[in-house]
């Protein structure tokens, strides 16, 4: 039996790399700047590798379990985590993300899609103004947090998406520090992914759990440390470029290919 296992490798391994190299680059990008894993990892694998919407959907939840969980614990040891943000974070936002999830059924959350992420991206655009204009670094801690965490839970399972570009953006808009914040919401977003989870699997059980799952995990996993240590690195007004450039850019995206006209 394991010599038949041996031989059938390489061809599982071929079979699951482009999901390997998907999950790799996403969760670089997300363990760097706090948002994007699951509109590019969606995107890729509906209209890169072909997987239907809604198996790509489910598929890119069970695996945030696994990067969200290892992009924590690298956010933890670079010390990027703002704890006093963390728990005033994580209890709305779990409420948040487990009532979207349950509602999922009855609702068409992507009708309001395309209006928050035109919010999303005009947030992009002003925080690229910040940066522009940075010159010494000046932050404070955000206040407005709880309702936050709750709007950004609920579209994060209810919309496909939500937790990093609505949290994170929002609280660099307030003067958090770039680093900490990310590193805080992507440390707290190991919490909602679990209730969320755990709420479809109650619902849909474990069936999108296929071999693009497992090659999302691995390369997800493997990038997560580096993602924090750019984090760590990067001057607060590159990261702060960067994730103005990065919210227009999805966001823009998101419009184009949700919005009836188009």
């Amino acid at each position: 039996m394991l010599d038949s296992l041996m031989a059938d490798l390489p061809a599982r391994l071929a079979e699951i790399a482009p999901f390997i190299a998907i999950g790799f680059a996403a969760q670089i990008v997300d363990g760097a700047l706090g948002m994007a894993f699951g509109v590019i990892t969606q995107t890729l694998l509906v209209s890169v590798v072909g997987v239907a919407p809604a198996a790509a959907s489910a598929s890119v939840h069970l695996v945030e379990l696994f990067t969200t969980g290892t992009s924590g614990l690298s956010h933890i040891w670079h010390r990027n985590v703002n704890w006093g943000l963390f728990w005033r974070l994580v209890p709305t936002g779990i409420v948040g993300g487990v009532t979207g999830a349950y509602l999922l059924s009855s609702i068409d959350a992507s009708v309001a899609k395309p209006f928050v992420m035109i919010y999303l991206a005009g947030i992009g655009a002003y925080l690229l103004f910040r940066a522009i204009r940075m010159r010494k670094p000046s932050f404070e801690d955000p206040r407005f947090t709880a309702p936050l965490a709750l709007a950004g839970g609920f579209l994060d399972a209810a919309g496909g998406g939500g937790w990093g570009p609505v949290v994170t953006s929002n609280l660099l808009v307030q003067g958090g520090e770039p680093a900490k914040t990310i590193g805080t919401v992507n440390t707290a977003e190991f919490l909602l992914t679990a209730s969320i989870s755990a709420a479809f699997i109650a619902t849909i059980g474990l069936s999108a759990f296929t071999s693009a799952t497992v090659g999302l995990i691995i390369g997800g996993v493997v990038a997560a440390p580096f993602g924090a240590l750019f984090a760590k690195r990067m001057k607060p007004r590159v990261l702060l470029t960067a994730v103005s450039i990065v919210l227009i850019a999805t966001s823009a995206f998101s419009v184009w290919k949700s919005w009836p006209i188009f």
